[in-house]
């Protein structure tokens, strides 16, 4: 849950949970699967995503805390402040679930997930191409350690500059099929191993930034499924994002 304090407001949220509801939001399907606490936010997450029409067949309710970060907002821009992952922490995601993981087209994780480690365990499995996204982490350490299980692998940063060309460079060469990177007002750019692709965005009157990265990735990774140019993901990944930024809260 986003739980904005100085506004006394929460809302639904999360990277993967995010992801899942606007692809759904586009016209396509989508699970989510993850560890919810047995208190009112867990239940208020499972209602939601139920209104939203994605499927929480598995989604666990544990005893405990549903995860929190907590966000203030300053000018339309979300600050985040503190997260406390509850029952997230230590969350292992059991076998069934992996091979209900693997019958979908792609699955998304990203990294304050707590599931890095079972990445190889989809691959292993013979299942869905792996999108994850590392946020603003790039020098996270689990790069290294999963790249290799990563097909699209998102990230989010400034601007375009010589010291991201080269990342994504050598992010590529360890296994990504396409690194992509959102850098905010300034669009996104994306390295598939041939060459770099820049799209920009498109504009509108922002009310609240959370969920935009998110939506960019629905957004994206519904036209990779499809099979359309790199171009074309990252003007639906963009389009998308317009939509999010209009409102309070992820969705």
């Amino acid at each position: 849950m986003d739980v904005y304090e100085r506004l006394n407001q929460s809302f639904p949220g999360g990277n993967a949970v995010n992801v899942a509801v606007y692809f759904v939001r586009m016209g396509g399907e989508a699970s989510y699967v993850g560890p919810v606490g047995d208190d009112k936010y867990g239940r208020q997450l499972v209602e939601a995503l139920k209104a939203k029409k994605v499927d929480v067949s598995h989604v666990r309710t544990l005893p405990g805390e549903t995860s929190v970060t907590k966000v203030d907002l300053v000018n339309g821009e979300r600050i985040l402040g503190d997260f406390s992952p509850g029952v997230l922490a230590d969350y292992k995601m059991t076998d069934e679930e992996i091979g209900f993981l693997c019958g979908h087209d792609i699955v998304h994780a990203g990294v304050w997930g707590m599931v890095d480690g079972d990445l190889w365990r989809i691959k292993q499995h013979g299942g869905a191409p792996v999108a994850f996204d590392f946020s603003t982490e790039l020098d996270n350490p689990m790069i290294d350690q999963i790249a290799q299980y990563v097909d699209y692998a998102f990230f989010a940063y400034d601007q375009e500059d010589e010291r991201i060309r080269d990342f994504m460079k050598q992010l590529h060469a360890k296994g990504p099929k396409m690194v992509i990177v959102t850098l905010g007002a300034n669009g996104s750019i994306v390295y598939d191993g041939s060459g770099f692709i820049r799209h920009g965005i498109v504009p509108v009157d922002v009310v609240d930034t959370m969920g935009a990265g998110d939506s960019f990735i629905a957004g994206f990774l519904k036209e990779i499924l499809e099979k359309k140019p790199i171009d074309e993901c990252m003007h639906m990944g963009a389009s998308n994002s317009s939509v999010t930024l209009t409102y309070m809260g992820a969705w």
